[in-house]
C-alpha cells in the first residue's frame, strides 16, 4: 500500500508527523539548552538531541504510529530503530558541520541582527534543514523496515 492510495497508510504519515514534531521539540530544546547554556558546539549538542528525540520517537511510534507493530521483540524492533537512526546521524552530521558556517555568514551581514542572534537564527535554522531530511529517510525506511511486520498483520486481518 502505498502513502498517496491508503487512508490508513496517510494516517500513520500524519502521526508519524506529529511524532516527529514532538521528537523536533526534544531535539531542538536539548540542542539550545547544551549550545546556549552550555556553550557547547553544535555537532555536539546536535548529536546529543538527536538521540533524545530518537529515544521519544521510539516510544511514540512502537505505541501510537504503529501499535500493530509489536509482533517483533522490543529489543530487536529498538535495535532496528537505532540502526535507521544511526545512518541518519550519518546524513544529519555533515548537514549540521558544512550547512550552518555559511547560514552563519549570511545572518551576519542582516545589519539588525546582533551576533548572538545571528548565530541563533543559524543554528536553527540549520537543525531544521538536517531535521526535515533525516526526517523523510525516517519514516520511509522505518515503515518498510522496522515497522514492516504490520503488513503481514494487516494480510491477516483480511483473510
Amino acid at each position: 500500500m502505498t502513502l498517496l492510495t491508503s487512508a490508513r497508510e496517510r494516517t500513520r504519515f500524519f502521526k508519524f508527523l506529529v511524532v516527529g514534531v514532538i521528537g523536533a521539540v526534544v531535539d531542538f530544546g536539548v540542542m539550545n539548552l547544551l549550545t546556549h547554556l552550555l556553550n557547547m558546539p553544535l555537532v555536539f549538542a546536535g548529536t546529543i538531541s538527536f538521540i533524545c528525540a530518537v529515544a521519544s520517537n521510539f516510544i511514540w511510534n512502537r505505541y501510537w504510529t504503529y501499535p500493530d507493530s509489536r509482533s517483533k521483540p522490543l529489543v530487536r524492533q529498538l535495535l532496528m530503530f537505532a540502526l535507521v537512526n544511526a545512518a541518519g546521524v550519518a546524513i544529519r552530521i555533515p548537514i549540521l558541520y558544512f550547512v550552518e558556517p555559511p547560514l552563519l555568514n549570511l545572518f551576519t551581514r542582516f545589519p539588525d541582527l546582533s551576533p548572538n542572534r545571528a548565530d541563533f537564527f543559524a543554528r536553527n535554522l540549520t537543525l531544521a534543514i538536517a531535521v526535515g531530511i533525516v526526517m523523510l529517510w525516517n519514516f520511509f525506511i522505518n515503515r518498510y523496515w522496522t515497522y514492516n511486520d504490520i503488513d503481514k498483520h494487516q494480510q491477516d486481518n483480511a483473510s
